[in-house]
């Protein structure tokens, strides 16, 4: 499904399946362009050798053959390669070409998913896409629950907190997707939050665009399931107290750091700042248990701050970082 353009009728397209399948989904839209391009590549070779290639043509060919797996270069270079194919007269390598100009240009390809999905229900799919190597990007809206199938709790909803399945708290921790997919090595996985720190959500993407491999990208999304006391209207703000306060750390893991020597884990939050409690607080499916169970509530808010003060030691430690670890 196009749905916008620009002035030179290129956008992005849309395609959905059921949310459980999106990994496998655009996995096959990914193997199916693959084919299709590394055709386009047979058949540039095919005519780079034959007798009505010109040097300009051969050139161009050259030149896009380089340049095929960078965005801006790609499409640079496959114009002047469909102009020097213009100047060939009936040939019917260059019209089988010409049929298949949209693959100059090479497409970002990004699959979009919740965090039931990614978690939970379609894990599965998604690591074997992870793991698959392939040049391929996702993208997890994580609002720490079952959000458009009505609140259910899943293995991304943290300790202590209220959703259905878990209304008396859940007794057990979130499940840390982004360290999981990082022991591959070879995965870009970052972990962003627009409120907290915008021009480092633009990195990421940047970077997980540019990454010659699988990338992931884990956002937190302020949910009207989360109950924001503040209101969905404050939900940046929101945002900004969940980075600050160590309940959602910034990071980003580029395997091509780890291929200059460098250590492939930058972490791009300070430490908490001591306000987990109070954000804890600010939102229902937190604060409603301290009504109903208030000695659980406290004890499991505390279990759930000492766990993610740990984990922004180990994230220290594991980016070689002097801090809360020291």
């Amino acid at each position: 499904t196009p749905y916008t353009t620009n002035k030179e009728g290129h956008g992005p397209a849309w395609g959905n399946s059921l949310f459980e399948d999106a990994a496998e989904f655009g996995y096959g839209i990914n193997m199916a362009y693959s084919q299709r391009r590394n055709k386009l590549v047979d058949l540039l070779t095919q005519l780079k050798g034959s007798a009505e290639a010109h040097p300009e043509l051969k050139e161009a060919i050259d030149a896009w053959m380089a340049a095929k797996d960078d965005g801006d270069a790609s499409r640079k270079t496959g114009d002047a390669v469909l102009d020097e194919i213009g100047k060939l007269g009936h040939n019917h390598l260059a019209e089988e070409i010409w049929g298949m100009s949209d693959l100059f240009t090479k497409k970002s390809l990004w699959i979009f998913g919740g965090d039931g999905w990614a978690y939970d229900i379609g894990f599965g799919g998604l690591d074997h896409v992870m793991a698959s190597g392939e040049d391929i990007n996702i993208l997890v809206m994580d609002t720490e629950v079952y959000s458009n199938t009505g609140g259910q709790s899943s293995k991304a909803t943290p300790l202590g907190s209220v959703a259905k399945f878990a209304a008396a708290g859940k007794r057990t921790g979130k499940k840390d997707l982004g360290r999981i997919l990082m022991s591959y090595g070879y995965v870009y996985v970052a972990t962003v939050s627009m409120g907290a720190n915008k021009n480092q959500v633009l990195k990421a993407f940047k970077e997980a665009e540019a990454y010659k491999g699988p990338s992931i990208i884990i956002a937190y999304a302020p949910c009207i399931n989360q109950g924001l006391r503040a209101g969905m209207g404050k939900s940046m703000e929101e945002s900004k107290q969940a980075t600050e306060s160590g309940y959602w750390p910034l990071y980003r893991f580029n395997p091509e750091l780890a291929a200059e020597g460098k250590n492939p884990l930058q972490i791009d939050s300070k430490a908490p700042n001591g306000t987990i409690q109070d954000f804890l607080m600010g939102e229902n499916r937190y604060a409603q248990l301290s009504k109903q169970i208030p000695e659980e509530s406290k004890a499991l808010r505390e279990e759930l701050e000492r766990q993610y003060i740990d984990r922004f030691k180990m994230l220290e430690q594991l980016a070689g970082l002097p801090g809360l670890g020291e």
